[in-house]
C-alpha cells in the first residue's frame, strides 16, 4: 500500500494533508524518515510513526449511528442529505450504510467500509434480526400477529415469517429477518394501515441505547467479532 494512502486511511488527514506531513519529514517507517508519498508500506508488518508516535492502521471501520429523520441512507443523494454527513470525522475512509432506512425512519444504522461483511449482514441467508417500533393510523387487530407470522405476499413473493407484538391500540413491535424495499410500511399497508412513525430499535444485537439522535460510536472489538461470528 502507498504510504500516503496508509496515512489517510489511518485518519491523519486527507491525501493532500498527509503528503505535506511526508514532505515535512514527520513520517518514518521502521525508524527511517520517508520523503516519498508513493513509498510501499506493509500494513501488517511495518512500523509507521508520525512525530515518533506509532500510527495505528485500521483496514475496516464499524460505526453505529442513531439515524435521525431527514437523512437518506446513502453516500450521496440529490434530494436529502446523506447519513455520511453525520460522520465528518470518517470522511477519509468512505463509510456506507449496511442496508437502508427510509428518510423518515430513525434508529440503529450500521456504517462500515467492509463490503463483504455488509453483504452478509443484509442477506436473508443469515436471518439477522431487525426490530422495529411501529406507530400506525388506526387500531391494530390481533389477527395481524398470525398473518405476519405466515408471511405476506409482496412483489409476488411471500415474505419470511415476521414476529409482531402489539404494544397498544396503534403501536407494535415487529421483528424481521429480511430487508425488502420499504418492507415494514408495505406489510402494514397490505392490511390497510398507514405507518406514521418507524424506529429501528435493534439490528442483530446492536442498539442505540445511550446514543442521542444523530450521534455515533465505533463498535468495540468484541462487537466486531460477534457480528462476524453471526455470519461465519
Amino acid at each position: 500500500m502507498r504510504l500516503d494512502r496508509y496515512l489517510a486511511n489511518s485518519g491523519l488527514g486527507s491525501r493532500t494533508e498527509v503528503k505535506r506531513l511526508i514532505k515535512d519529514k514527520r513520517i518514518s517507517v521502521n525508524g527511517e524518515v520517508i520523503r516519498s508519498e508513493s513509498f510501499s508500506v506493509d500494513e501488517l508488518k511495518d512500523n509507521v510513526c508520525f512525530d515518533n508516535r506509532k500510527v495505528n492502521y485500521k483496514k475496516f471501520y464499524y460505526v453505529l449511528l442513531n439515524k435521525p429523520q431527514g437523512y437518506v441512507s446513502a453516500v450521496i443523494d440529490n434530494v436529502y442529505p446523506p447519513v455520511t454527513d453525520l460522520l465528518p470525522d470518517y470522511s477519509f475512509v468512505k463509510l456506507f450504510p449496511v442496508g437502508r432506512l427510509d428518510v423518515d425512519t430513525t434508529g440503529v444504522l450500521l456504517m462500515t467500509n467492509d463490503g463483504e461483511l455488509a453483504h452478509k449482514l443484509i442477506s436473508p441467508k443469515y436471518h439477522i434480526d431487525k426490530v422495529y417500533e411501529v406507530s400506525v393510523d388506526k387500531k391494530l387487530d390481533l389477527r395481524l400477529v398470525q398473518e405476519f407470522k405466515k408471511g405476506i405476499k409482496l412483489d409476488g413473493e411471500l415474505t419470511m415469517p415476521a414476529d409482531l407484538t402489539i404494544l397498544s391500540d396503534t403501536k407494535a413491535e415487529l421483528t424481521l429477518h429480511q430487508g425488502k424495499f420499504h418492507q415494514v410500511k408495505r406489510m402494514f399497508k397490505y392490511f390497510g394501515f398507514e405507518v406514521l412513525s418507524l424506529n429501528r430499535k435493534k439490528f442483530a444485537f446492536l442498539t442505540v441505547e445511550g446514543l442521542d439522535s444523530g450521534k455515533h460510536r465505533e463498535l468495540s472489538l468484541e462487537e466486531e467479532n460477534k457480528l462476524k461470528q453471526i455470519v461465519s
